[in-house]
C-alpha cells in the first residue's frame, strides 16, 4: 500500500514554532490535521488523539501568515495547495475575518480499493457511506484511477472543493487519466453534473458529498442514462438515509401506502405502511466504519425493502487482515422494529481469500481449519456439521415449499423462515399453495378456503396465536424438520485428502450461503476434474444442478438454485 501526503508542501505555510515541532514528531506520517484558533495553542490531531504543538498562542499575524500562502477561500470557506491535495478549512467572525484555520492533510492511498475490486468490475453505481474522516475522498480518488487507467474507461469526476483532485488547475496524479471539472460555486454542483453528461460522454461519474436534493435527483437522472455513478454521501448506515428526506431519491424514495383491511389482516400490518417508491439510483452501497472495515450491500433495492418490512437480511462485512489477506464476514441479524423488536439471530462466518477477489463471481465463505492430519481435519469438519441444529441442516436438502398464510403475521413468519434457515416461500395464491398456516379463530369462518384445501388436497395447519413459539411449531411439523440423519455426511467427509475437504467445504458454502440462501446462481474457484467430481456429488445430494465451464486447468463448476 503506497502512500503519497506531500507533507512538506502543508508545512511550508505553517508559522516556525508550528512546523519544527511537527517535523520532529514521531508521528508525522500519522497526521490527521492541524488546528490553529486565535487565541489559542496550536494542534495536531493523530488517530490515537490530539497533541499540543507549542505552548505559544496564536496570533492574528499567525493566521495572517498562513493564509498568504494558500490560494483564496471558496464560498464554502475551503482552500488548498496548488498540485497537493490538502485542504485548509476557515472559521470567521461576524466581521468575515479569519479566526480560525483547519489545516487538513491528503493523502493519496493506492491499493485500498482492492477490498471492493470485484464490485467495480460489476459496473454497477456504488454510493459510499460513512462519517467524515473515514476516508471516503480517499477511495473514491483511488476509484477513480482503477476505472481510468486500469479499465480504460470515460471518466469524470464533479471536484466541487478541490479535494479530490487536489487545487489548482492542473490535477493531481492521483486520479490518473480521469478528467475532472470543477464547481465554481457549491450550489450548483447539480448543474455540473447535468453538464458534464450532456457535454463530454463519460462512462463513469465521480461525485462527492451528495449533500441536497437537487444533487440527488441530479444524480437519479444521471443513472437513468445509464451512466455508472460512484458518490459519496454523509451518513453511518444505509437506515440513517432511509431516514433521511432530502437523500433518500437515492435509494429510491421512502412514500406511505395504505392497505384494504383484508390485505392489512392478511399481512398482519397496519394499514399504513413505508414502502419503496422507485429503483434506487446505485446498485451497490458501501458504509465505511473504518479504514479497514466495510460494510457491502451488493442489492440495495432488495436490502431498502428489508429495512422497510422490519427484517435485515444478512450483512457482508470487509477487511484485510495484518497479513494482507482479505477476511469477509457475513452477519445475519434479525431486528423487528414492532412486534419482533426483541428477537435477534446472528450467524458470522469468515474466510481468508486464497486468489484475488477477480476469481469470485459472488461471495463465498470458506472456514479454513488448521491441521497437518486429513482424519483430524475430517472429523472437524463433521463435528462442525453436527453441532448445525436439525432444523438447520434439514432446510438446506429439503425441496421449495410453498405456504399461504391466512390471518398470521407476516413478519413473524419471516422472522422464523430467516431464523432456522428454511427452504419456504410466502405465496399469496392459495391454489398454488403446497400448505395452509391460518388462525384458529379465522379459518372456521372461511369456508371458501377448507373448499380450496378440500379440492386440491392440501392440509390447513392452524395456530392459537401468531407469536414465534406457536409459528415455529407449526412450520417444524409443516416441514416435518424433528429429525434428522447426519450419516450421509460422515461418509461424504470421512477418508477424503486436505484438497478434497476443501473443495467439499467451497461447494458446501456456496450451496447454503449464495445458491438456497439468496437463489443466485455461483462459480467455485478453478480445480482439477477430480476435485469437481466430488462437487458434482455434493450438488446432487443438494438436488441441485450444476455444469464445468471453461478449459483446463482453469475449469471450474457453476451452480444454478431451482
Amino acid at each position: 500500500m503506497l502512500i503519497a501526503d506531500d507533507l512538506d508542501k502543508l508545512l511550508e505555510i505553517l508559522p516556525d514554532f508550528v512546523r519544527i515541532p511537527l517535523e520532529k514528531h514521531p508521528s508525522q506520517k500519522l497526521l490527521i490535521e492541524v488546528v490553529m484558533d486565535l487565541g489559542r495553542r496550536p494542534e495536531a490531531r493523530f488517530p490515537n488523539g490530539p497533541d499540543y504543538l507549542s505552548s505559544k498562542t496564536i496570533s492574528w499575524q499567525d493566521l495572517d501568515f498562513c493564509t498568504r500562502r494558500i490560494g483564496n477561500f471558496s464560498n464554502d470557506n475551503r482552500s488548498g495547495i496548488e498540485r497537493t491535495l490538502h485542504r485548509i478549512s476557515s472559521i470567521r467572525n461576524r466581521q468575515g475575518s479569519i479566526v480560525g484555520l483547519t489545516c487538513r492533510v491528503g493523502r493519496a492511498i493506492f491499493g485500498t480499493i482492492g477490498i471492493i475490486r470485484d464490485l467495480l468490475e460489476k459496473k454497477e453505481s456504488i454510493l459510499l457511506l460513512g462519517k467524515p474522516g473515514v476516508g471516503k475522498t480517499t477511495a473514491i480518488r483511488e476509484i477513480a484511477r482503477i476505472l481510468a487507467d486500469e479499465m480504460e474507461k470515460r471518466v469524470v469526476i464533479i471536484d466541487t472543493s478541490n479535494e479530490i483532485a487536489g487545487d489548482g488547475d492542473i490535477p493531481h496524479p492521483a486520479i490518473g487519466r480521469a478528467r475532472r471539472m470543477q464547481v465554481a460555486y457549491p450550489e450548483l454542483q447539480h448543474q455540473v453534473m447535468i453538464e458534464a453528461v450532456e457535454n463530454h460522454m463519460p462512462e463513469v461519474i465521480i461525485i462527492d458529498e451528495i449533500g441536497t436534493e437537487l444533487e440527488a435527483l441530479a444524480a437519479r437522472t444521471i443513472a437513468e442514462r445509464g451512466v455508472q455513478l460512484v458518490g459519496t454521501a454523509h451518513g453511518n448506515c444505509l437506515e440513517s438515509l432511509i431516514k433521511n428526506p432530502v437523500l433518500s431519491d437515492l435509494i429510491g424514495g421512502i412514500q406511505y401506502v395504505t392497505l384494504g383491511d383484508d390485505e392489512a389482516k392478511r399481512r398482519g400490518t397496519q394499514k399504513s405502511i413505508l414502502e419503496r417508491k422507485a429503483t434506487a439510483a446505485f446498485q451497490v452501497a458501501i458504509e465505511i466504519h473504518s479504514r479497514n472495515s466495510w460494510v457491502v450491500h451488493e442489492t440495495v433495492d432488495y436490502k431498502v425493502d428489508q429495512i422497510l418490512q422490519g427484517i435485515y437480511s444478512l450483512n457482508q462485512c470487509r477487511r484485510f487482515n495484518q497479513d494482507g489477506s482479505l477476511k469477509i464476514e457475513c452477519n445475519l441479524s434479525l431486528v423487528n422494529h414492532d412486534s419482533l423488536s426483541k428477537v435477534s439471530f446472528k450467524q458470522t462466518s469468515s474466510f481468508s481469500s486464497r486468489n484475488h477477489l477477480n476469481n469470485f463471481k459472488n461471495l463465498l465463505s470458506y472456514d479454513k481449519l488448521d491441521s497437518s492430519s486429513s482424519n483430524l481435519k475430517a472429523s472437524k469438519i463433521i463435528k462442525k456439521i453436527q453441532q448445525v441444529p436439525p432444523v438447520l441442516h434439514s432446510s438446506y436438502i429439503a425441496a421449495p415449499f410453498s405456504l399461504y398464510l391466512y390471518f398470521v403475521d407476516i413478519k413473524q413468519i419471516k422472522a422464523v423462515i430467516h431464523i432456522l434457515q428454511l427452504s419456504l416461500f410466502i405465496t399469496k395464491d392459495a391454489i398454488k399453495a403446497d400448505a395452509i398456516l391460518a388462525l384458529r379463530s379465522s379459518v372456521k369462518q372461511n369456508t371458501k378456503l377448507r373448499q380450496i384445501a378440500k379440492a386440491r388436497n392440501i392440509t390447513i395447519y392452524t395456530i392459537y396465536s401468531s407469536t414465534i413459539p406457536h409459528i415455529t411449531r407449526a412450520l417444524r411439523k409443516i416441514l416435518n424438520l424433528n429429525s434428522c440423519s447426519q450419516l450421509n455426511w460422515k461418509q461424504l467427509y470421512e477418508n477424503k485428502t486436505n484438497d478434497q475437504l476443501e473443495a467439499l467445504e467451497e461447494a458446501n458454502e456456496a450451496i447454503t450461503k449464495i445458491v438456497m440462501n439468496k437463489r443466485e446462481i455461483v462459480e467455485l474457484l478453478s480445480c482439477v476434474a477430480n476435485l469437481r467430481k466430488i462437487q458434482h456429488h455434493l450438488v446432487q445430494i443438494y438436488n441441485l444442478k450444476a455444469r464445468s465451464f471453461g478449459e483446463e486447468p482453469n475449469r471450474r463448476l457453476r451452480i444454478y438454485p431451482k
